[in-house]
């Protein structure tokens, strides 16, 4: 159990530190945060939204505790991924752009992967 629980804090560390480092430009709608919404052609007025989202979701995955609300938080995050990789391969952006994405939404699915398993556990203990 103890090595399942870490390595569950280690992928929902570095998941959640992805998520929360993206939220926070956008919160503070900084000219990169335009810039990116710009080439993507999203409306601006969006970003303190998709930020505040961003953020409340993170928080959400980090608190122990309300598992419905975690569930909510981890469809709501990958769906900004989801939305963010379509809007990358949409406008055509280079390949090496939205492959990155792979990353997030693969510590994002090891989380919840994991995240369950560990549900499943203290449910025999």
């Amino acid at each position: 159990m103890k090595k399942l629980n870490l390595i569950y804090w280690i992928l929902t560390g570095l998941f959640a530190a992805m998520m929360a480092a993206s939220s926070i430009p956008d919160i503070l709608v900084s000219k990169d945060a335009i810039t990116i919404f710009n080439q993507l052609q999203l409306p601006v007025y969006l970003i303190v939204f998709l930020g505040v989202a961003k953020l409340a979701g993170v928080i959400a995955i980090l608190i122990p505790g309300f598992p419905r609300i975690k569930e909510w938080a981890y469809a709501g995050l990958v769906i900004d991924l989801v939305g963010a990789t379509y809007c990358m391969i949409a406008i055509h952006s280079p390949f090496s752009d939205y492959v990155f994405m792979a990353l997030p939404l693969t510590l994002a699915f090891a989380s919840y992967f994991v995240y369950h398993k560990r549900l499943s556990q203290q449910a025999t203990a």
